[in-house]
Formats: structure tokens, C-alpha cells, sequence
């Protein structure tokens, strides 16, 4: 029998949340903070944002910044132009995910007045929740729908349809031609973002 230390590095990932994935609740809630999760964040109303560099990069230095300085694990992910797939693992990957979208919302604004972007600001503005009190605009939906990954054969799924995202909308022809997308560290080893790489 395999030992813990000699398993995969996939497996060793993943053994934590392998232990409670009988106990879920909800596919879509975090309960085992080291654990490893395939999350989706949405722009509001899916509004086409990242469109142009400068928008990207918001995305690229938030995700190099908490992989750097809080413990983020990232396996996977994928910029599209209005949503970002990510298979990440952290000790407080809630938080992590929060303090992004938070951080990102922030810079997404900043950048689009910057930009003279007045119909982006007007739709952050229109489609913000009435409750939320604590910003003039709304730029990701609420929550981000964390599914947890429990076996090699799931986590082979999530990053293939993450990396060919840009494939299907037409974007790309190879999933590695798209910049926004670990595809690039997987194939040729020059990603814009620096990963948790897993042999796949």
C-alpha cells in the first residue's frame, strides 16, 4: 500500500478533502479550507470586462500576489472576457477568494475611469444588488460556486475545460495560444502567471 509520502503529488493535494467529500452539504460551499477547488467568479450580468490588457493584468497581479504572499495554491486557471475558472487550494481559501474579487472590483473601477468607460460604470451601477450599500457599483456576482475536487479523474476534467474555454468561444484554435491561461505553463512553460504545476 502507497504511504502518504510516496502518493502523487495530485493525491497528496487532494487527501484532505477526499476524507469529507460524503459529508457536503452543498457543492458550492467551502468546508474544507485544505482542500482542492475548481471556483468560477462571474463578472455581473456577464459583462464583457476583460477585453483589453490593462484588464487582464488587474486579474494576473492579484492571483501572482496571493500565490507570493497567501499561501494560495493554484493549479489551474483561465481569464475569460466577462468570467475567471481557477483550481486553487489554500488554508483560508475563502478569504483569499474574497479579498480578489474585492481587490480586483477596486482596480476594475479605478481603470475603467481612467478609460472614460462610461457604459461599463453605468452597467456596474444599474445592476448592483440595492442592498449593498458600501460601493456606487457591482462588479463580480456574489459568491463563487467552489466545487470541490475529489479524485484525479475530476481534476483532469476541470483543467481540460478550463484550458479550452477560449477554444470553444473562438478565441483561439489551441488552448495554448491564449495568454490568460495556465495551457501556456503546461505546454511550453512560459505562463504569465507563475503555477502550482501537477504532471498531467
Amino acid at each position: 500500500m502507497t504511504s502518504r509520502s510516496q502518493a502523487p503529488a495530485w493525491e497528496r493535494a487532494c487527501i484532505k478533502s477526499s476524507a469529507l467529500s460524503k459529508k457536503m452539504r452543498s457543492r458550492y460551499q467551502i468546508i474544507n479550507n485544505s482542500g482542492v477547488y475548481f471556483i468560477t467568479s462571474t463578472i455581473i450580468e456577464w459583462i464583457p470586462v476583460f477585453t483589453k490588457r490593462e484588464y487582464f493584468d488587474i486579474i494576473v497581479q492579484s492571483l501572482s500576489y496571493c500565490r507570493q504572499y497567501k499561501g494560495l495554491k493554484l493549479f489551474a486557471y483561465v481569464v475569460m472576457d466577462n468570467h475567471v475558472h481557477l483550481i486553487a487550494s489554500a488554508d483560508k481559501l475563502s478569504q483569499i477568494v474574497k479579498d480578489i474579487k474585492s481587490f480586483t472590483a477596486r482596480e476594475i473601477i479605478k481603470t475603467a475611469k481612467i478609460d472614460g468607460r462610461k457604459w461599463l460604470l453605468n452597467q456596474f451601477e444599474y445592476y448592483k444588488k440595492k442592498y449593498k450599500n458600501d460601493s456606487e457599483y457591482q462588479v463580480w456576482q456574489e459568491g463563487f460556486h467552489p466545487q470541490m475536487i475529489t479524485d484525479e479523474e475530476v481534476f483532469m476534467q476541470k483543467v481540460e475545460y478550463i484550458h479550452h474555454n477560449p477554444v470553444k468561444r473562438g478565441f483561439v484554435e489551441q488552448a495554448e495560444h491564449w495568454v490568460y491561461s495556465s495551457a501556456r505553463n503546461y505546454s511550453t512553460g512560459d505562463g504569465c502567471i507563475e503555477i502550482d504545476l501537477i504532471e498531467i
